[in-house]
């Protein structure tokens, strides 16, 4: 790690096959805390380039353990975290609209670093069980229509450097590296980021594979549809702006959409937004992030219909549902 240390003081950058070989060691244990301290805070100090980050993309998907979930056309929706907002988990409930909607999700998420609760914090919270167990996921997908992939149990790497990160508070470049590490190889994303560079470097690297994407970016610093102003949406077709009322028929403000500030506070929040009972603007939210989600499958009409398909999903009660469904399988 030393050598890999000066290279990189000397504002050098890591080639592709460089940084594989370096998570590959993480993952391995190869090196200590401090090491491995020193190493992330340089990504804090500059930004992780392509190759850096294709690299370390390479060592996830490679040591990931596998996972053979039984249905082709799985969503996720998941953000880069880490852009500071403490809003509630958006993303883990646009989840569970979608799945009430007839689609399956393959949710993957992760202990929150830089937030207060992760959707692994709340997942745990409400009474999931982490497992990699595909005949478990499987009749999750089946009978609940979504399932839940915790990152640190597929990716050893993760699991390596999770108490570095939750010690060190900050977003890391793994925060980068989460949306695009799913071993269940999702055909559709819904991707959230903070800023419009690592938008940018998604969309790059999505365009290399086959599968669609949608990636979001909320202009005053969301990483998801925020409602707070303007959305920049970009797809494998190209990209767009979107106003907040085209997407959810109104503005929100940054205080309609706050989150807990414990991990129970944020479950107890979930909840009550899952049974119909949030506010009109955290509902607005919810469902336009779920919306864009269904849109992103190309399976229907336009995003209208798909927004109609998300408030039939919440108001009917089937979203709740889902969790219910999913919380009682084995």
């Amino acid at each position: 790690m030393k050598k890999i240390l000066n290279h990189l003081f000397e504002h050098k950058t890591l080639s592709r096959e460089q940084a594989k070989a370096v998570l590959v060691d993480i993952s391995a244990n190869r090196f200590n805390e401090a090491e491995i301290a020193a190493f992330i805070t340089v990504y804090l100090m500059r930004s992780v380039s392509i190759e850096e980050l294709q690299g370390f993309r390479d060592a996830l998907l490679e040591l990931c353990v596998r996972v053979d979930l039984q249905h082709d056309e799985l969503i996720d929706i998941v953000g880069t975290g880490g852009d500071g907002k403490n809003t509630f988990n958006i993303s883990t409930l646009s989840c569970f609209i979608v799945a009430g909607s007839g689609n399956k999700v393959a949710k993957h998420g992760n202990y929150g670093a830089s937030s207060i609760s992760g959707s692994s914090n709340l997942m745990e919270m409400l009474g999931y069980q982490f497992t990699t167990d595909s005949e478990v996921l499987n009749r999750q997908l089946d009978t609940a229509g979504i399932c839940f992939l915790h990152a640190p149990l597929f990716h050893p790497a993760l699991k390596a450097v999770g108490g570095i990160r939750k010690s060190l508070g900050v977003r890391t470049f793994f925060n980068m590296l989460g949306p695009m590490v799913n071993p269940a190889f999702p055909k559709y994303q819904l991707i959230g980021t903070f800023n419009l560079e690592i938008a940018r470097i998604y969309n790059y690297l999505l365009q290399q594979g086959n599968n669609a994407f949608t990636i979001i970016h909320s202009l005053d610093g969301y990483d998801e549809i925020s409602l707070t102003g303007d959305t920049k949406v970009i797809r494998n077709t190209g990209e767009k702006i979107y106003s907040a009322e085209a997407l959810g028929k109104r503005t929100v403000s940054a205080s309609d959409i706050q989150g807990g500030n414990t991990v129970e506070a944020s479950a107890k929040l979930f909840l009550k937004i899952l049974k119909g009972e949030g506010t009109w603007a955290q509902n607005a939210v919810v469902l336009a992030n779920a919306a864009m989600a269904l849109d992103c499958t190309g399976k229907y009409n336009n995003y209208d219909t798909c927004y109609q398909l998300a408030v039939e999903s919440l108001e009917s009660g089937n979203a709740y549902c889902s969790l219910q469904q999913l919380i009682a399988q084995p």
